[in-house]
Order: structure tokens, then sequence, then C-alpha cells
């Protein structure tokens, strides 16, 4: 379980084996088998070595996501241990699905999600975005924007982004829950 609160940007060296340098994230609580939050997907430690981080990255987490098939920066959030602040929201890590920056007006980001995710994004509600927790200001169909400050902007990836970059989503955990329990039994 994560917050979408980024600790570190660190950078994908390699993808085959998959290994990043950790930046400024830190390492010392780390051990193999622990969960960190890799650009809003939840991957386990296989080795660690300094500064760098292995995981083993599955085609169909490949074929789920974007950002992670080739190297470069990545948001990176190690699990939460209880008794740890919740800043953000309540985060899996398990990306819902993929979505694009539909465009980007100074701090007012736009972005389209896919059909199937629109239903959970809620005006005032959360959403994840490559990792980072955001409040939704508006939602227009299967477009949703947020604003971002200048410090989410200095300590994440999402100052890269323009328009038509892919992004890994996921929805509110909570309207997951609220729409099984109000859907019809199976």
């Amino acid at each position: 379980m994560f917050t979408g609160i980024v600790h570190a940007v660190g950078r994908i060296v390699c993808t085959q084996p998959f290994v990043l340098d950790a930046g400024k994230l830190a390492l010392g609580d780390v051990r193999i088998g622990d969960s960190i939050c890799v650009q809003g997907c939840c991957l386990t430690v296989t080795k660690k070595a300094g500064r760098r981080l292995s995981f083993d990255v599955s085609k169909e987490t490949l074929r789920v996501t974007a950002g992670l098939e080739h190297p470069g920066a990545v948001n990176l959030e190690k699990s939460l241990a209880l008794g740890d602040r919740l800043g953000g929201h309540l985060v899996t890590g398990h990306v819902d699905g993929v979505g694009a920056c539909a465009s980007v007006a100074g701090s007012s980001y736009a972005f389209q999600v896919p059909a199937a995710l629109a239903r959970y994004i809620a005006r005032k509600g959360s959403v994840t975005v490559d990792g980072v927790s955001l409040t939704v200001n508006v939602v227009r169909g299967r477009t949703f924007e947020v604003n971002l400050i200048p410090h989410t902007l200095k300590v994440t990836t999402l100052g890269r982004l323009a328009a038509g970059a892919k992004v890994n989503l996921e929805v509110d955990l909570v309207a997951r829950y609220v729409e099984r329990i109000l859907g019809p039994t199976q």
C-alpha cells in the first residue's frame, strides 16, 4: 500500500534485466522482497546493489503500463508502514489503465482516460497519475483536469508531460469497492 506521495525521482538504467538508480530515495531500510511503487506500478525488489535496485517485470506488467519499457526518469515511493502518515490517498500500485495527457495550460493538466475508467473519476476525488496522488478539479466525459503546484512539478516526473504523453492511472480504491458493493451480485 502506498500514498501517492513521491519520495524521489529515480532513473531506469536498463530494462533487461530491469534495474533502476534510486536517485535520492532512502535505501537504508529497503530489503529484498519489499514493494516499491515505480511510476505508479508496484514492483518487488529482487536485488539491491549500492544505489541500484533490480526488479522482475513481467510481459503482462509492461503490456498494461507506460514508462517502464525504456530507460528514463520514474517516480519512486516506498510502501507504507503501520503508523506512517497518509499524506495522499490509499494507493495500491495496481495500474488500472494507461491514459494520455490531453493538454497543459499553465498549472492545469488535462488527462484522457480509457472509457472503462471514466466512471471512477469524480470532481474533488482522488486519482493517481504516474504514482502521484492528485485531486480532480473538473470532469468532462473521459477527460479530467488537475492543477499541479510548483512543488509537485519539481519533485516528480509530471513536469515532463506534454499533450500525447502516456501516463499510468490508478482510480480511487474506495470507488472500486463502492461499485462492487452496490453493483449486481454474481
